[in-house]
């Protein structure tokens, strides 16, 4: 609390009980002062007490728009994050100052006490304060508004005055005698909530310390169809031999995203009409989820044009299908998805064109909810957008609108950049089934379309319909990308995968890149390492 500098609370006394006995075993009162001119004595409040100050130093296209008969039920962080370093702390002295009575509810000075012990450790972790300063500033200021009345003892005792005396709040006894709990008002309610919130964050930074060092590795690839029973069998004789070529690429990684562009389920009805040319229905069997979980996927994106091939109960199946193995299904509309790494708080919000999903089309939506990912203690914000036009013809990005057959697909451009002021740290396209450029926007990378990566017997892979990869992201605990590399992948006749020893993907991105975004500070070389090159 010293480093924060909240000088409205002056005075925290922490009480100790064992849990086998009735009375107190000690209690302790912290006065927070920096320094002192003129000191008296404090009048300790039971025989056990003492005044202290303690501070250390701290394919082929396949569009769907719904009708009302098909369409399912469901209808600031700083854009650059920057690690600080703190300066120094100077050491402070041990004080005692006479003080009044400071009275508070039962229920108000007991949390406070039990916030206070995780606040007073709180500065032995110091990249915490770092990595959370945006939000332990915003629940000081709270906390400074609301004792803002209260006049400062630390000020009083300088000047060497008596201390005005306090507004009174509700009674609270010091003894270790019980006494009758008086009902919060709005504003002691807010402020313990603060405090607690303060104090979870401390604790888990014990818990959990976080270098500014450490380095969180993503692998992340594109839409993946491991084949389909719909409408007729187009399933692999061995499923588990899908993967196989391509599965050590997987390895390594912290999370290992993909985008899932089918179904797993067994509903018996599509909501596509399939015979009017041009529009497909992806169904594979529950089964199958056991071979991603055996890949190495832990995020599966299912915001995409597949999802509600078989309406709502089919996208439900899918989802409960891959959350059931452990990994995690991101794609229901409004909703976040966490995932913690190393202690960091990763926020997966996945968005695709479709009102059914977080629509990309809506900017204020979607910004909206990453805000909300932030407010709710993300560290680190990925965001997965299935959109852009399609095919061969849809190489290049720019940033303006993209139709495809009639469709808005959006601006990616636009959408990404958008996104990334609005918090989010890294942005994961896909959809056009070929791979695009890659661009660094404010120390954020976005990936405009990781491609196909598996499509057996149901996607293109002619030209560069067949170029893939596993994209590698090096990002520090608060979303920067600091280095990477593309693993070039190549899929064979029928959309299975394997690695690409003639790097083609490798050149294609990099060429994509330098031509679409020259001024992007990416560097990639021809063995596919991401370089952020030096100012």
């Amino acid at each position: 609390m010293l480093r924060l500098g909240i000088t409205a609370i002056t005075l925290i006394t922490i009480r100790g009980q064992k849990s086998s006995q009735q009375s107190l075993n000690w209690t302790d009162t912290i006065a927070l002062q920096t320094s002192v001119a003129s000191a008296k004595t404090c009048v300790p409040t039971t025989e056990k007490e003492s005044a202290f100050v303690k501070a250390k130093s701290i394919p082929a296209p396949s569009h769907f728009i719904p009708t009302s008969a098909d369409k399912p039920k469901k209808a600031k962080k700083p854009s650059s994050r920057t690690v600080k370093k703190q300066p120094p702390q100077a050491k402070n002295q041990a004080v005692s100052f006479s003080i009044p009575q400071l009275s508070l509810s039962r229920s108000v000075k007991q949390l406070l006490m039990a916030s206070s012990i995780g606040l007073m450790m709180a500065p032995l972790s110091g990249w915490f304060f770092t990595l959370q300063q945006d939000r332990i500033s915003e629940f000081s200021r709270t906390i400074s508004q609301t004792f803002a009345s209260i006049p400062s003892l630390v000020a009083s005792g300088l000047n060497g005055v008596e201390p005005p005396k306090l507004p009174q709040l509700p009674q609270f006894s010091f003894s270790g005698a019980e006494s009758t709990s008086v009902p919060l008002s709005v504003r002691e309610a807010e402020t313990l909530a603060n405090l607690n919130r303060f104090s979870e964050l401390a604790l888990t930074s014990l818990q959990n310390p976080i270098s500014p060092d450490m380095r969180i590795k993503i692998k992340a690839v594109g839409d993946i169809i491991p084949g389909t029973n719909y409408p007729s069998n187009k399933l692999p004789a061995s499923k588990e031999s899908l993967f196989q070529d391509v599965k050590p690429a997987l390895q390594g990684a912290d999370i290992v995203f993909g985008n899932f562009e089918s179904t797993l389920t067994n509903y018996p009805r599509s909501a596509k009409n399939i015979g009017r040319g041009l529009v497909f229905a992806f169904r594979t069997p529950p089964e199958y989820t056991s071979i991603l979980k055996d890949a190495g996927f832990n995020i599966l994106s299912v915001a995409n044009n597949h999802s509600f091939d078989f309406f709502e109960a089919g996208f439900d199946d899918t989802i409960d299908n891959i959350n059931k193995l452990g990994m995690k299904a991101v794609g229901r509309k409004d909703e976040i998805v966490y995932h913690e790494v190393k202690g960091v708080k990763f926020a997966f919000i996945g968005f695709s064109y479709f009102p059914v999903h977080n629509n990309m089309l809506d900017l204020e939506a979607s910004k909206a909810i990453v805000q909300k990912a932030e407010a709710e203690g993300a560290d680190v914000i990925v965001i997965s957008v299935h959109a852009g036009a399609e095919g061969t013809a849809a190489l290049n990005v720019r940033n303006k609108t993209e139709y495809f057959y009639g469709e808005n697909r959006g601006n990616k451009v636009l959408f990404a950049r958008t996104l990334i002021d609005a918090g989010a740290d890294l942005v994961l396209g896909h959809g056009p089934h070929v791979p695009r450029a890659l661009e660094l926007y404010n120390g954020k990378l976005i990936a405009y379309s990781l491609g196909n990566f598996m499509g057996y017997r149901t996607l293109s892979t002619k030209a560069q319909l067949g170029y893939s990869l596993v994209l590698e992201a090096d990002l520090d605990p608060v979303g920067n990308f600091k280095g990477g590399k593309i693993i070039p992948i190549q899929l064979d006749s029928k959309g299975v995968p394997f690695r690409d020893n003639n790097f083609r993907s490798v050149g294609l991105i990099r060429s994509l890149t330098q031509s679409n975004f020259p001024e992007t500070p990416l560097e990639i070389d021809s063995q596919g390492q991401i370089l952020v090159k030096s100012d």
